[in-house]
């Protein structure tokens, strides 16, 4: 073989164990080069104190340090993909590039830019499924178009399912074909040189235990408990494997969590092959809504200020946290929607600024199932009580307290809008709207 090597390009995809274009780089008998590029077009715009950037950055540094105990190392690159591209061919003799399968449209069209600078020079680009389950078409209807009901596409994705499709990838298996570093080490980008600041960022460990599996139905939706996988921040980033997590819930036989993957790969498919719904509503007569957007109730809801301690509590968790429990997110977004009738694209821009495991066609979905609008959504006229909400899900105040600790005092706001009075403003408002009166 010739100084030729292959380069695997992470992403999303931030291990080694089980990941499959990792594993078809190792096996394509060129030694693997594997890079990280700090994508500015990505982090520009972000905050200069970002959680989710300090995470990154920690695990980039942790899996830079695994493949130096295997004698390689990472190739950490800062800048726009296709310029480091270009960077790259001038340093290295570059025989074929491995990447796994980003769908969101940013990344779609940065991946076809980067595949021409590569054709040019008569380079193959390969990608990969990796981040999700199936990816279209390999879920799709008897008409070969793609489900945009949930329930239906649950059933055939069960139906599909074998273990081929969740079967692990033996990456080090072939860790001998790592490029071999030799001298010093590449240099590792502090995250002041990234324009970034060091704060605090606390990521929960993943969590499969058996007990939680069989028990996820039941405690789910109970925000005082411990009874969350932790596991939407570690796929997001990939630094666990969606195959592996499908293994530990077919294991156990729990259908609730399972069910949660297949949302996970559901919403996927839909900004895949519907990429409007990034800025419109799924269902087109929602856009005829006349929302209220007042900034100042925004802002409130932002701050956790609305007097519902429920809703207040989960704003505040998630922007002293990053993390918000996802119960409290359904009711937070239902009252944003639906008692202030505000814009859903507020709410999912909010989202998208603080959420630790923020995805996009997650959010995306979520948010328009929320405000109803969406391909599966919660139809207009479900309306969530947050008293009630916050009665059922968390009787002993126990989450709300830890967060709003002045309720049940002078100091808390009174109720920003009466529950009954929106619930009937937000009604008429969506009838009118979509012309069922």
């Amino acid at each position: 073989m010739t100084d030729s090597i292959a380069i695997h390009w992470f992403r999303r995809d931030l291990r080694l164990e089980d990941n499959a274009s990792l594993y078809y780089a190792l096996k394509s008998g060129y030694p693997v080069l594997p890079i990280f590029i700090y994508d500015t077009n990505i982090l520009d715009p972000l905050p200069r104190e970002d959680r989710r950037v300090v995470f990154i950055h920690q695990t980039v540094a942790n899996l830079k340090k695994q493949l130096q105990q295997l004698g390689s190392d990472l190739l950490v690159l800062v800048g726009k993909p296709v310029e480091c591209y270009q960077q790259l061919l001038q340093n290295f003799q570059i025989a074929q590039v491995y990447t796994n399968k980003d769908y969101e449209p940013y990344a779609i069209e940065r991946d076809l830019q980067v595949k021409e600078v590569l054709q040019k020079h008569n380079i193959c680009f390969f990608s990969y499924k990796d981040h999700v389950v199936f990816e279209h078409p390999e879920v799709e209807t008897v008409e070969g178009k793609p489900y945009t009901v949930y329930t239906p596409y649950k059933n055939r994705w069960l139906q599909v399912l074998n273990s081929f499709y969740y079967k692990a990838y033996p990456t080090l298996k072939y860790r001998s074909q790592f490029w071999k570093q030799e001298g010093t080490a590449f240099k590792y980008p502090s995250l002041s040189e990234l324009g970034f600041k060091e704060i605090s960022c606390e990521v929960r460990a993943p969590n499969l235990s058996k007990d939680l599996l069989l028990n996820y139905a039941e405690r789910r939706d109970y925000p005082a408990l411990n009874s969350t996988s932790n596991l939407s921040v570690h796929l997001r980033f990939g630094t666990i494997s969606v195959r592996e997590v499908v293994r530990q819930a077919l294991r156990v036989e729990s259908h609730a969590f399972l069910n949660e993957i297949i949302w996970r790969d559901f919403f996927s498919m839909i900004l895949s092959q519907f990429p409007r719904v990034v800025t419109e509503a799924f269902k087109p007569a929602y856009e005829k809504i006349s929302w209220r957007n007042n900034e100042n109730e925004f802002q409130r809801w932002c701050e956790g200020r609305t007097g519902y301690p429920l809703v207040d509590a989960g704003m505040r968790e998630l922007a002293a946290t990053g993390y918000m429990h996802n119960r409290v997110r359904m009711v937070a977004a239902s009252f944003l929607t639906k008692h202030l009738l505000i814009d859903w694209r507020w709410g999912e821009a909010h989202f998208a600024q603080l959420l630790m495991d923020y995805d996009l066609a997650s959010n995306n979905g979520n948010w328009q199932w929320a405000a109803g609008c969406g391909c599966d959504a919660a139809p207009y006229f479900r309306i969530f009580n947050p008293v009630e909400q916050a009665k059922k899900f968390d009787p002993d105040g126990e989450y709300i307290k830890k967060w709003v600790p002045e309720y049940g005092t002078l100091k808390y706001p009174l109720p920003i809008v009466e529950h009954a009075f929106a619930r009937k403003r937000a009604l008429e408002t969506f009838k009118k709207a979509l012309s069922f009166n």
